[in-house]
């Protein structure tokens, strides 16, 4: 028995390599779906005719797809068991919609078509990804976990350079164009999806059926934390209808705003996605005044409410982690299409080929990432996890950076390795940071939780990118590079903030 700070645990078995292995490669499909997704999306729009101020709204779908679906899968996954488990489920299910939407998004005839396409995607791909994450913290022992966490980082930086980099080898390898018809897409990246959608079913299914899953029964075994909160104190209540009033009014007052001085559209998505949350904390203790003591999927506004300090710190870190890499995806290929190669003009030979080593230079940040992962582990337990992932992101932040200062695109690569580094960390380390700070039998919601705090500034950059680039900027898309270059290095310095857990040292 373990009774370090409170708790009461059954000491889990070790699993071997092999075992971590089984678990973690379904993650090898999945991150073809974000690779493809997050260096051809913007390609896509501006082939049916998106300019690049719009592009931020109709990348909107994957942060709100990821708002609503994370903490609803984690949440349902807590509660599930089948013959196939609790987490696997959701992990075969997700993929085999994934698939189906990989094989639609590239043939999309109209802008409008491929937008709906991507929110059908990036639906799926939540669905399969969410679950991965609490299936580490419910199998491994605590001091496997930063091992099965940097087992995933591998995994992902491989299939991203996969994706990243597969409409490049089919057009310089296969001979396959890189440029489609007029408001059509390129033969090599319709394949590329279809390719994708194959892998994403095969390395998910592998990990559902060589990965077993232990039964309620053993996690209720090792369960620790606060008791379930079915009666909230009055203090928790107050907060509760506070925080409700606060977000039903500031959301009413920011579409009034934007009514006002007829802002743009996405800004009520905002508004709106506010005034729903402070419904839900006020309907929340609604129900818990009136004596019910279940609030199904209502009670995540609780788990909010009760989140340890651990996660508090994160959301700050992770709100300018992701806003910076949000500006990154979106704004890479036209930046670099602009700054390195002379043109703003998406049906251009030279466009297409500033897009192509786009997918390069992000397979090869990916690749970085899976080789860096390996070494994290041991990097953390000598220096702290919270120092790694501050410095990780500061060297990410100097490789953004890198694209304002450096005017051969031969040599962009040399700021990849930075971003590597970053990505290799953000993927890891504040998962088995939260990992370690929160109840077993609620591990599935809060990382559902904590991936609201990843999505949620992605719907901040999708609202104000957009107007910003337009404008602010004057359509030059390198500065939304430079801006997420100081974002990530603000997400450093608020690293440094994270509270230490009593067994580590910085």
């Amino acid at each position: 028995m373990d009774r370090h700070a409170g708790r009461c645990t059954v000491i889990r078995p070790r699993l071997s390599f092999m075992q971590i292995w089984n678990m973690c490669c379904g993650l090898f499909g999945v991150q073809i779906v974000w690779g493809l997704q997050n260096a051809n999306t913007s390609r896509i729009f501006q082939t049916l005719g998106a300019d690049v101020d719009e592009l931020a709204i109709l990348w909107i779908a994957a942060p709100i797809t990821g708002l609503l679906v994370q903490p609803i899968i984690g949440y349902l996954s807590d509660r599930t068991w089948t013959p196939l488990g609790r987490r696997r489920p959701y992990l075969l299910g997700g993929a085999i919609l994934t698939a189906i939407a990989l094989f639609a998004m590239p043939n999309a005839p109209t802008l409008w078509t491929a937008s709906v396409m991507l929110w059908v995607l990036t639906a799926s791909v939540n669905i399969a990804m969410e679950p991965f994450r609490a299936l580490v913290a419910d199998t491994l022992p605590e001091e496997q976990r930063a091992q099965g966490f940097a087992m995933q980082v591998f995994f992902i930086g491989a299939g991203a350079v996969f994706a990243c980099a597969l409409p490049w080898i089919l057009t310089h390898w296969f001979g396959m164009s890189s440029r489609g018809e007029p408001h059509m897409l390129a033969q090599s990246v319709r394949l590329a999806f279809y390719i994708g959608g194959a892998f994403v079913l095969a390395a998910v299914a592998w990990t559902v059926f060589t990965t077993p899953e232990r039964p309620p029964a053993s996690l209720a075994a090792d369960a620790w934390g606060p008791p379930p909160h079915t009666v909230p104190s009055a203090e928790g209540a107050a907060s509760l209808i506070r925080g409700g009033i606060f977000w039903m009014t500031g959301g009413a007052a920011v579409a009034l705003v934007a009514a006002w001085v007829r802002y743009e559209r996405e800004v009520y998505v905002v508004a709106a996605i506010a005034v729903a949350f402070g419904l839900a904390q006020l309907a929340t203790v609604w129900r818990r005044r009136r004596g019910h003591s279940a609030l199904g999927m209502l009670e995540i506004v609780e788990d909010i409410l009760h989140m340890p300090d651990v996660l508090r710190r994160l959301a700050i870190v992770q709100f300018f982690t992701w806003f910076g890499l949000f500006a990154m995806w979106i704004y890479t290929i036209p930046a670099v299409a602009a700054r390195h190669y002379g043109t703003t003009d998406p049906g251009s030979a030279a466009y297409n080929a500033g897009a192509d080593w786009v997918g390069v230079l992000f397979a090869g940040y990916n690749g970085v990432a899976a080789v860096m992962a390996l070494a994290l582990p041991r990097i953390g337990a000598r220096i702290g996890k919270r120092i790694t992932h501050a410095t990780c992101l500061a060297l990410g932040a100097l490789g953004l950076a890198g694209f304002l200062l450096i005017d051969d695109p031969r040599l962009l690569w040399i700021p990849i390795i930075g971003i590597g580094c970053a990505w290799a960390s953000i993927l890891s380390i504040p998962y088995a940071l939260l990992a370690d700070a929160v109840p077993v039998h609620k591990t599935g919601v809060y990382m559902g939780i904590h991936n609201m705090f990843l999505v949620l500034p992605q719907l901040v950059a999708a609202t104000v990118l957009g107007p910003l680039v337009g404008h602010g900027f004057g359509g030059q898309a390198i500065f939304a590079i430079a801006l997420a270059a100081g974002c990530l290095m603000l997400a450093a310095l608020c690293a440094l903030a994270i509270p230490r857990p009593a067994s580590q040292h910085g």
